[in-house]
């Protein structure tokens, strides 16, 4: 993947800025609540919408900035399916469980909406088409799997659970598995799909070139 140059690396810039705009007011959020700032971050580490905004983040300053490491087809893929699961699982199972207002509804807006549309648009219009493989979803699911393996322990650790999905309290370990289950086979349905969009936007490309 070459170095997104022009528009593409200022849509770059853009998404890297609305992102850390997010998480920060996320953090003031949580810190005006009377908690420490150290406590403030540990709170926004149980949250797979906000570990996963900051890997956007990350890997969308690096673009922007022209680093190598950070430019690839296979990172931008896995950065696109992951927050969009952030915006699917929020639409589906979280939506409207918690009544927000102020900083903490403008970051909900930036972390479940703005940032994994942001993100899908920019790898559909913008990103080079024909590199992804059917290597690359089994090895995007690596993420959400520790994941859930660091939500559970956490969860049975301090017995608060990020998400209400996951809590074996409430839910019983078996839907807790079941659940888990239906989202790694979207999950991992949608690494495929996306893989062939890539292949079918590549050819359509190619096609156009050559008429």
């Amino acid at each position: 993947m070459e170095i997104p140059s022009g528009f593409a690396r200022g849509a770059a810039v853009a998404i890297a800025l609305i992102c850390w705009a997010g998480l920060a007011v996320q953090f003031n959020a949580i810190l005006d609540q009377g908690t420490s700032a150290s406590a403030t971050l540990w709170i926004m580490a149980r949250y797979f919408t906000i570990l996963t905004n900051l890997i956007v983040a990350i890997v969308f300053t690096g673009m922007a900035l022209g680093k190598a490491k950070f430019i690839g087809p296979s990172l931008l893929g896995g950065t696109t399916m992951a927050i969009v699961l952030v915006g699917v699982v929020y639409h589906v199972l979280l939506r409207g469980l918690l009544e927000l207002s102020g900083g903490a509804k403008l970051a909900d807006t930036i972390l479940h909406y703005v940032t994994p549309i942001s993100v899908m648009a920019f790898w559909l219009f913008l990103a080079p088409k024909g590199a992804l493989t059917r290597r690359d979803p089994p090895l995007w699911t690596a993420y959400p799997i520790v994941y859930l393996v660091y939500a559970l322990v956490r969860g049975q650790a301090e017995k608060v659970y990020a998400y209400p999905f996951l809590n074996v309290y409430d839910h019983g370990w078996l839907q807790v598995a079941i659940t888990s289950m239906v989202m790694f086979c979207a999950f991992l349905a949608g690494g495929f799909a996306l893989v062939w969009a890539d292949g079918a936007l590549a050819r359509r490309s190619k096609t156009a070139m050559t008429r």
